[in-house]
């Protein structure tokens, strides 16, 4: 089971601390969220907003409308409670750039397993087709069921591939469509991977 991201109250904390940076509405706080996690982690708004309303009712924050949208600010009770709380929110931070890395080893991991599924179907699709020519040779077979048991495995290895770039495709989406960041890292890792597949399919194939 993955562990929270922060611990029962550090989250509302945490929250003071980015608003004692500037006044901000809701959506630029889980934009600041965001950022903070580089993109591994981004808080729903029924995550931000009944804690942004607690801390109203404490009297820790305000919100005043701007427009079309409400703007919070920390008041000087909220950063009372900040100073008074500088060794916890210290605590808060490295939790935080801890949270960030398990994050993101999840995301490079799942890439990773997709990459190892890949690879292990399109290599039993190139030893097939290695052992169903040598048995050609050998055995003298008609070409024409050479060709048929090629054609079948073609069609296997494309099922692969679709069923792969489709859900890899799929997460990617998804996790750029919740907010959060594609990272250089986990972009380079699925093309190195892809071409490192590449090389060692054409290697099986022409060997």
């Amino acid at each position: 089971m993955t562990p929270p991201v922060f611990a029962h109250g550090h989250l509302r904390l945490y929250l003071l601390s980015l608003l004692d940076e500037r006044p901000q509405h809701g959506y630029e706080l889980i934009q600041s969220l965001g950022d903070r996690f580089g993109g591994t982690y981004v808080p729903s708004a029924g995550t931000i907003y009944p804690r942004l309303g607690k801390l109203q009712e404490e009297g820790l924050v305000t919100k005043e409308s701007d427009g079309r949208r409400t703007v919070y600010a920390i008041t000087d009770a909220g950063r009372a409670e900040l100073a008074a709380r500088q060794d916890e929110l210290a605590e808060i931070e490295t939790d935080v750039t801890d949270s960030v890395r398990r994050l993101a080893d999840e995301v490079r991991s799942s890439v990773d397993e997709a990459m190892r599924s890949l690879k292990a179907d399109l290599a039993s699709a190139a030893r097939e087709a290695r052992e169903g020519a040598t048995a050609t040779r050998v055995k003298v077979d008609d070409p024409a069921d050479h060709r048929v048991d090629s054609r079948r495995r073609l069609g296997e290895v494309d099922a692969a591939l679709t069923t792969f770039r489709a859900e890899l495709r799929s997460e990617l989406r998804g996790h750029v469509a919740a907010g959060r960041e594609l990272t250089q890292d986990t972009a380079e890792l699925v093309t190195r991977r892809l071409d490192e597949v590449l090389r060692e399919v054409t290697a099986a194939l022409r060997g």
